[in-house]
């Protein structure tokens, strides 16, 4: 009798195991920032300017598609994936292509360089509450254009949150359960502005992928408000509206 529950016990313990290994999943940078020739999303694009000499906040609504065209070697020598964005003001019109990009899975961190400024989207273990330093390769003493005095992007700390759930942003038309948000940012400065107020100033960013698609959010805003000038900044809304 002792040698048949010693058995039993021990087929218990290795059927136990076989299941924890088999439910166990590691996230990989892949899952989440695939990485393919051909691959693109197009996105709604909310552009956040200043008009009326500075003044007065405006939006400028376009779409823009993101797609993967070929791979190269980047200046260290890592295969990389060259992307075009194409950009359009409506549906009816063509798209126009405006800008390009490199992407980098080194396996541990998936890199994304535009403007020669190189951005550590994503890094392992992908697990709520993992931080990192994300803009850590930027040289913040130079001046970029679109960019201006890049002060502004030092010492920010990405965070993971939602792992592996729903998208805490609603994009419409898709049902998309399995998705990252990588806080980046979230400071503001003496708001709100009003008549009174000689300085303030507001630094957002936060931006989601989704499992075998990529990127299906991200919003981005940096501005700032002195009296003298009124304001200077820009933000970008970018949400997924159609996917291959």
């Amino acid at each position: 009798m002792n040698k048949l529950i010693s058995f039993l016990f021990i087929t218990f313990l290795l059927a136990s195991c076989k299941k924890s290994s088999e439910e166990l999943v590691i996230p990989q940078i892949s899952d989440y920032a695939p990485l393919t020739v051909g691959k693109y999303i197009t996105y709604s694009l909310d552009s956040l300017v200043f008009i009326n000499v500075n003044t007065t906040e405006a939006h400028r609504l376009y779409e823009v598609k993101y797609q993967v065209a070929d791979t190269l070697k980047d200046n260290l020598g890592r295969k990389a994936f060259r992307i075009t964005r194409s950009i359009r003001s409506n549906p009816s019109a063509s798209f126009v292509p405006d800008n390009t990009f490199l992407s980098v899975n080194t396996g541990n961190t998936f890199e994304f360089t535009e403007n020669n400024l190189r951005f550590l989207k994503l890094v392992l273990p992908i697990k709520d509450d993992n931080s990192w330093k994300g803009n850590s390769a930027i040289n913040f003493s130079t001046v970029v254009p679109g960019y201006g005095n890049l002060y502004y992007l030092d010492d920010w700390d990405y965070t993971y949150s939602n792992v592996g759930q729903g998208t805490p942003i609603p994009i419409p038309g898709f049902n998309l359960s399995n998705t990252i948000t990588i806080n980046q940012k979230d400071v503001s400065f003496n708001l709100p502005v009003n008549a009174s107020t000689n300085i303030a100033s507001r630094d957002f960013s936060q931006e989601i992928y989704a499992k075998d698609i990529g990127m299906v959010y991200r919003k981005f805003i940096h501005w700032e408000y002195q009296i003298s000038t009124a304001f200077t900044g820009f933000g970008v809304t970018l949400k997924m509206i159609d996917h291959n």
